[in-house]
């Protein structure tokens, strides 16, 4: 009998495992800024997490994505593993 969770989780850090680290940040971006605009008029907590996980990655992705210096690429990573659970 296997223990294994029978299903999988769907989120572009999940999904774009194994691409460069700007197409994995980017996506997440995009997801998180389309999260944003459904949020409704009630969702007051949902959206400041969003909102927070946006400025966030803004202050980050000033500078060169493809080739970022070894600090901001570790501080993107960690944003990714951070927040990727936020929808």
């Amino acid at each position: 009998m296997s223990a294994a969770l029978q299903y999988k989780i769907e989120n572009s850090t999940d999904a774009t495992r194994g691409q460069p680290l700007a197409a994995r940040v980017l996506a997440r971006k995009d997801e998180l800024e389309d999260a944003l605009a459904d949020c409704g008029p009630r969702d007051e907590l949902r959206r400041t997490v969003i909102e927070t996980a946006l400025s966030t990655v803004y202050a980050l992705i000033t500078g060169d994505l493809v080739r970022p210096p070894q600090v901001i690429a570790r501080a993107l990573n960690n944003w990714l593993e951070r927040y990727k659970h936020v929808t």
